[in-house]
């Protein structure tokens, strides 16, 4: 990550749930920054995991195990680990990079992952996912979700099964000193990882936090993020050229290295 002082005296919002932020605030500070952290959405087991350990103990009969992201990796092989040894034959598939890299921590590194644009879209363009008539998949995910895979690899001939591994829901928060700090020119810009949590944010906030949010630099890695951002009204948004927190961090240096003299900087 870059090491130096261009983000002195920027205070950064970061939204991400709390469990997932810290790399990317000890990031902010090398950087001399300040992040703040205000989780917008917050990850839980789900209430009933019969469901998922029944899937579990059938997991040789899917030839492939889909994981939507890192919560999905670390819910359900956390559970997996503790119930049985992977099928030999079951092969692996992650919609982005930090799944990929979870997986790897649990001994699985043969993983079909998109080598840009981390999304459903760059997954199902893969050759390996083209073909599926007959092949059975798995997809662990949390509650709800997009059901663009899903029903793609359907399409295409695949007999399906979701496995809900985690719930996502709005935390409820007092924002009441953060939107006194925004309002008085001390948040300086917001960094937004995932389309729902942008919604829950613009919940949060308000109309007053809203308004702030409209007119503060607004900051994502992934192009389906920025288009939400600009249905919602907002005007300062920035969309990382490259993928995770080093992105991030590099599209915050770059930003602030242009405009960082009305911070003072």
């Amino acid at each position: 990550m870059p090491k130096n002082k261009q983000l002195d005296g920027i205070n950064i919002l970061v939204t991400r749930p709390m469990h997932q932020s810290v790399l990317l605030a000890e990031g902010i500070r090398a950087m001399g920054g300040n992040p703040i952290l205000l989780p917008v959405l917050e990850i839980t087991d789900v209430t009933d995991l019969n469901p998922l350990i029944d899937l579990i103990s059938r997991l040789d009969e899917f030839d492939w195990a889909i994981f939507v992201s890192p919560n999905a990796v670390n819910k359900a092989m956390q559970l997996i680990s503790k119930q049985r040894i992977l099928p030999f034959h079951l092969r692996f598939a992650a919609v982005g990079k930090g799944s990929a890299d979870a997986l790897k921590h649990y001994g699985i590194n043969e993983v079909l992952v998109p080598v840009e644009h981390f999304d459903s879209e760059a997954l199902l363009q893969q050759e390996q996912l083209q073909n599926m008539i007959g092949k059975r998949v798995v997809i662990f995910r949390g509650n709800g979700g997009r059901g663009l895979l899903g029903d793609t690899l359907m399409q295409r001939g695949a007999f399906l099964e979701y496995a809900e591994c985690y719930q996502r829901r709005r935390p409820d928060v007092d924002t009441t000193s953060l939107i006194t700090a925004w309002a008085q020119g001390e948040i300086h810009a917001v960094i937004i990882t995932s389309s729902e949590g942008l919604h829950n944010l613009f919940d949060i906030i308000g109309k007053l936090g809203q308004q702030l949010l409209k007119s503060t630099p607004v900051f994502t890695v992934h192009e389906r993020i920025a288009r939400t951002a600009k249905e919602l009204g907002l005007g300062k948004i920035v969309k990382a050229t490259s993928a995770g927190d080093e992105g991030l961090l590099e599209s915050l240096q770059a930003y602030f290295q242009v405009t960082g003299k009305q911070y003072n900087l």
